[in-house]
């Protein structure tokens, strides 16, 4: 595949917007976790369009809310915009309650789009695979970090694992191993938990 200027564009539009974020209770540069979603998603299949996506997948919901959803279908298009809004849990600033804001999210996955999926999967496996390591160094002090706590974000990667599959063996079963990957990784999450 050969990229347009626009891959390009909107790296460095997602450095800007994240340019002062790190990853949840570490230092590391939140953008490492953008191309590492992009780059699951490309090897699962993603098309340039649903790769920049997954770069921009997390600047609504951490970096202006609406404005910045405007802004992403004005400069990369409706494609991207739609994946990237679909992808997010909220657009409101402030943020609704957690759990609240989890559970929609969950049921909108029943209609999303396969590109959607594809971004959101890719998303989270990076993000388990994160969860996984830390907790494998830090233990149960893990989930002090995260506001769902151990029990909330145990029933939502769960939760996850079991949408993924349902959707993705019906709308891209060629890449069913990218939810087996992260079914594995969720559960030994759950397995040190215990």
């Amino acid at each position: 595949m050969e990229f347009s200027p626009h891959f390009g564009e909107a790296l460095a539009y997602a450095t800007q917007l994240h340019s002062k974020q790190i990853r949840k209770g570490t230092e590391i540069p939140y953008i490492s976790h953008l191309l590492a979603v992009s780059s699951i998603a490309l090897e699962n299949g993603a098309d340039e369009e649903t790769a920049i996506a997954a770069i921009l997948h997390d600047a609504v919901e951490d970096q202006g809310g609406k404005s910045t959803a405007e802004a992403i279908r004005l400069r990369f298009g409706n494609k991207v915009a739609d994946i990237v809004q679909a992808c997010s849990d909220t657009d409101a600033i402030p943020k609704p309650p957690w759990r609240k804001r989890k559970e929609d999210y969950l049921a909108h996955l029943q209609t999303a789009s396969r590109e959607a999926l594809l971004v959101s999967a890719s998303d989270k496996l990076h993000n388990s695979r994160a969860i996984l390591a830390d907790q494998r160094q830090l233990g149960s002090r893990i989930w002090d970090r995260f506001t769902g706590g151990r029990e909330g974000s145990l029933w939502y990667y769960r939760s996850l694992v079991t949408i993924f599959r349902e959707r993705f063996a019906k709308l891209d079963p060629e890449h069913l191993s990218l939810i087996d990957e992260l079914e594995r990784v969720v559960s030994e999450i759950e397995r040190l938990a215990e």
